[in-house]
């Protein structure tokens, strides 16, 4: 099947890499050193799908022009199938590992049909005739394209339809690693769903390793079977989706993935295992090791462990969004923080009601003042 690669899907390891690049701060300044990635260690275990997330600027795309080969390392060392990238050749390189990119209008000859676009790989395997037509048949229907749609040109075809074309092209040409980088980024919302639950079904079939690149937690999630979250190109915490979400070693992570995102009011060390909240009007005893009385303590909770409790009047309701089976009540605290509280009802609470709040106590999560995660 020339669908599916040649070889056993291979491991792809990150050893220590970084990227460096002199940016002019002035004409009579010296060069500042931009540490795009910096240090980034981690291995994708072949035939995953690996997620690589966080927000833009993190260094995410950088990375994943250095996994193409398209840049070359400052330092460290990028190892695929136990083959350092940078001894390949760059036609290996680019029979090895095969993107697909945020907008694929540009990757596909605006005067070509789809047909011929998707089978120009096979054009270039000196594989003709019927066999050609086949594959390329084939491929459309895997990728959810009918035959007449293989008969249009790129222009005629729709955001989802042509990021469709550029996949199926992709795993016609037959690689062992898929790069996907922010493909659904340019896709309305109903698209995005679709398009991750073909890009699931592919990887299924498929067997090859995919490395994800995306801003999109929700995608990640949805998609990767493990996940390394990037800030300001260092590795923030390396791990399975849920696990990520359960137990985050540290702010950042916590805030990031997960949607309506965590929930954080500042606290106070008032003495051995208690913590106040002027947030929360509330104290709390944690289990966890705390620092010193008086310092100070993040408190982290996510909307769906905290209630609205009848009778209260301390948090001013701003906006309800009624979504049917699922209302997020975003509320201002005595203190001024912001808080989303998530509820299974229909019960709209009107701007500047004033509501009281609970929370599971057994579900807060504590960071010290630099963000990590209290244990």
């Amino acid at each position: 099947d020339r669908m599916t690669p040649a070889r056993p899907v291979p491991a792809i390891e990150i050893r220590n890499v970084a990227r460096h690049f002199n940016q002019s701060t002035g004409l009579f300044s010296a060069p500042r050193i931009v540490r795009a990635v910096d240090g980034v260690s981690f291995s994708v275990p072949a035939g995953s799908c690996f997620g690589i997330v966080g927000e833009s600027g993190c260094g995410k795309s950088t990375l994943a022009r250095l996994i193409l080969g398209l840049h070359p390392p400052t330092s460290g060392e990028i190892v695929v199938d136990g083959q350092a990238l940078s001894a390949m050749d760059r036609r290996d390189r680019a029979r090895l590992i095969q993107p697909v990119f945020q907008d694929p209008f540009s990757s596909l000859n605006p005067r070509r049909r789809i047909r011929d676009i998707v089978g120009l790989p096979l054009v270039a395997q000196g594989i003709g005739g019927a066999e050609r037509r086949r594959t390329v048949d084939e491929m459309l229907d895997r990728v959810g394209l009918s035959a007449e749609q293989g008969g249009r040109l790129p222009a005629q075809l729709s955001g989802g339809q042509r990021q469709r074309v550029a996949i199926g092209r992709a795993i016609v040409r037959g690689p062992e690693v898929f790069l996907f980088d922010e493909p659904l980024s340019n896709l309305d919302a109903e698209l995005r769903v679709e398009m991750r639950v073909e890009i699931a079904r592919l990887h299924r079939e498929i067997g090859a390793t995919m490395i994800y690149v995306t801003h999109d937690q929700v995608e990640a999630m949805t998609l990767a079977d493990k996940i390394v979250v990037l800030r300001a190109g260092r590795v923030e915490q390396i791990g399975k989706p849920l696990d990520l979400y359960n137990d985050p070693d540290n702010r950042f992570v916590a805030g990031f993935i997960g949607s309506p995102a965590m929930n954080f009011v500042a606290g106070v060390v008032e003495g051995p295992g208690r913590v106040l909240s002027a947030g929360l009007v509330q104290s709390l005893s944690p289990t966890v090791a705390l620092p010193a009385a008086g310092s100070e303590v993040a408190i982290g909770l996510r909307p769906q462990h905290l209630s609205i409790e009848p009778g209260g009047s301390t948090h001013r309701v701003e906006l309800t969004e009624a979504l049917g089976g699922v209302s997020y009540v975003h509320l201002t605290a005595p203190s001024g923080e912001k808080l989303i509280v998530e509820r299974h009802d229909q019960i709209a609470h009107a701007p500047g009601t004033m509501v009281g709040v609970g929370f599971d106590s057994g579900q807060a999560m504590l960071f010290d003042k630099d963000g990590a995660r209290l244990r």
